[in-house]
C-alpha cells in the first residue's frame, strides 16, 4: 500500500551531488568488499544493548501504570525508539549481512520479525525487489512508497488523484499508514509470493497471535493492547519517516530502464542522513543509505566506517535533520525537469 518505495534527500541547501557513478564502479567494489565481513561480537553487543533495554521498557510501562500514565507513556515512546533499531537487526538480517551464519541470521531474523510484526522470508523476498529496483520509474511497486509522474498524475482519475494527496499527507503517512501496515498489511502475503515466504506470513501470524494471548493473560488485554499499539505506533511512524526519506527529495534519482545505471541509483538515489549522533544509534546507521544501496552485504555496524574511509563517498552530500523537512513537500516526479516537485508545481503547467 503506502510504503512503496524508498526515496532520498540531498543537504543543506545546495542541490544533491553524488561522484560520476560510471567512472568509478570497481574502485566503490573493492573499497565496500573490506567492509562487508560480520562481526560477532559487534552482533552480540547490538542484540544485548537493543533487546535488552526493549524488554526492559515494556515491563517497566507495565508497572509503571500503577504509578502515572505519563511515566507508562514515556516508557512505550522510548521503547518505540529502540523497536526502529531492533528493525534495523531485522533488516540485516534478511540481507544476511548481521552474522556470518545464514541460520544465524533467519533465526535472529524470525525473532525479531515477531517483536516489529513483519514476516521474515516475505520481507526479504520483497525486499530485495526494492534493492534491485531503485530509482527505476519501470519497476516501481514493490518495497517501495507510491510514486506517481506528473504526466501520470494528469491523467489519472479523479478518485486516484484524491487518494495519491490522501496518501501523501503526513498524517497519514506516518501516522495512520503504519499502524496499518504493520498491524494488518504485514498479515497478508503477495499473490506473487513463493510457497516459502507465504509460509513464513502464516508462522509470524501464529506466533504473533500467541505472543498476543500470552501477554495479554499476564499483563491484561486492554493493559497489553494499549503499550503495544503506542509502540508500534511510534517505532513505524519513525521507521517509516526513515524508509521515506532515504529515496523521496527533490534530487533524487529516477530513470526509464534503459537509462537507468545501479551505481548511479545508489550514490544519487539514496540519501546520507546526517542524524545527531543519539538519532544515529536508534536508526542503526541507517542514514549512511547511499553505502547501504552500494552494497547490501555491509552490517549496520560497518557502514560509517565504509562512509569514512574514501572521499569517494564523501561527495554525497548530507542531509540534515532540518533540512530533511522540505521532503515534506515532493509529491510527484517530473521527467521532463529530473527532479521531484510538489502539487503547486501542477498550477505553473497549467498556465
Amino acid at each position: 500500500m503506502v510504503l512503496k518505495s524508498r526515496m532520498n534527500i540531498s543537504g543543506g541547501d545546495t542541490p544533491s551531488t553524488a561522484p560520476d557513478s560510471k567512472r568509478i564502479p570497481a574502485a566503490w567494489k573493492s573499497i565496500v568488499l573490506k567492509y562487508q565481513e560480520p562481526s560477532l561480537p559487534r552482533a552480540t553487543w547490538q542484540l544485548v544493548n537493543t533487546l535488552g533495554p526493549f524488554v526492559g521498557l515494556w515491563v517497566l510501562a507495565y508497572f509503571s501504570l500503577a504509578w502515572s500514565g505519563w511515566i507508562t507513556a514515556g516508557c512505550a515512546v522510548l521503547a518505540g525508539l529502540f523497536l526502529v533499531r531492533i528493525f534495523i537487526i531485522f533488516h540485516d538480517c534478511g540481507h544476511g549481512s548481521f552474522f556470518k551464519s545464514r541460520r544465524a541470521n533467519d533465526i535472529t531474523g524470525f525473532i525479531t520479525g515477531v517483536l516489529t510484526l513483519t514476516p521474515y522470508h516475505h520481507w526479504r523476498w520483497e525486499h530485495s525487489i526494492h534493492h534491485a529496483s531503485s530509482g527505476s520509474l519501470d519497476r516501481r511497486g514493490v518495497g517501495d512508497v507510491w510514486t506517481m509522474t506528473v504526466e501520470e498524475y494528469l491523467k489519472a482519475p479523479l478518485w486516484e488523484r484524491i487518494a495519491y494527496r490522501l496518501m501523501r499527507n503526513p498524517v497519514i503517512l506516518f501516522g495512520l499508514a503504519p499502524i496499518y501496515m504493520f498491524v494488518l498489511e504485514q498479515r497478508l502475503w503477495s499473490s506473487k509470493a513463493s510457497a516459502r515466504e507465504r509460509r513464513s506470513v502464516h508462522w509470524m501470524n501464529f506466533t504473533i497471535v500467541a505472543m498476543a494471548v500470552g501477554l495479554s493473560s499476564l499483563f491484561g488485554f486492554w493493559v497489553y493492547l494499549g503499550i503495544q499499539l503506542t509502540i508500534v505506533a511510534v517505532g513505524g511512524g519513525l521507521g517509516v519517516w526513515l524508509f521515506y526519506v532515504q529515496h523521496q527529495y527533490e534530487d533524487t534519482y529516477w530513470q526509464r530502464d534503459h537509462e537507468w545505471d545501479f551505481t548511479a541509483a545508489a550514490l544519487q538515489g539514496s540519501s546520507y542522513y546526517q542524524l545527531p549522533r543519539v538519532l544515529q544509534w536508534f536508526s542503526g546507521n541507517i542514514g549512511f543509505h547511499h553505502i547501504h544501496h552500494l552494497s547490501s552485504r555491509i552490517p549496520n555496524y560497518n557502514l560509517e566506517r565504509c562512509h569514512d574511509a574514501d572521499p569517494l563517498f564523501q561527495e554525497v552530500k548530507p542531509l540534515t535533520l532540518l533540512a530533511s523537512l522540505r521532503s515534506l513537500t515532493c509529491h510527484l516526479w517530473d521527467e521532463e525537469a529530473g527532479k521531484l516537485v510538489g502539487f503547486g508545481h501542477l498550477r505553473t503547467l497549467a498556465k
